[in-house]
């Protein structure tokens, strides 16, 4: 003799399993900028720093690079660009290699 067991008996349930949905929503991160800082030395003349700035940073004018080597003068040290990782990298290099005295790559 064959019985037929309920669902019941083995726990089992007749209802359909919901898998929940999946976001379709993609959630984007935005990478980081990068600080380019040039620091304050005893042999880089103001001229020389503010032709640099002219020279390797797009964009920059002369009066934004005066500002920039004042600061470095007597602040210590100024922020002469902020963006992406690669440029920022570029432009500390050349920097670096014309002579000036540049602070490690700092994420913004």
């Amino acid at each position: 003799m064959v019985t037929k067991l309920s669902a019941d008996v083995y726990g089992m349930t007749t209802a359909p399993t919901i898998t929940p949905e999946r976001s379709s929503q993609v959630t984007r991160k935005t990478y980081p900028n990068y600080k380019v800082i040039v620091l304050n030395d005893d042999f880089n003349t103001f001229q020389h720093v503010a032709e640099c700035l002219m020279k390797y940073i797009p964009g920059m004018s002369g009066d934004r690079a005066w500002d920039l080597t004042n600061q470095v003068h007597y602040e210590g040290q100024a922020i002469v660009w902020v963006g992406p990782q690669e440029p920022a990298e570029l432009y500390h290099q050349q920097l670096r290699r014309a002579g000036l005295t540049m602070a490690p790559l700092e994420a913004a």
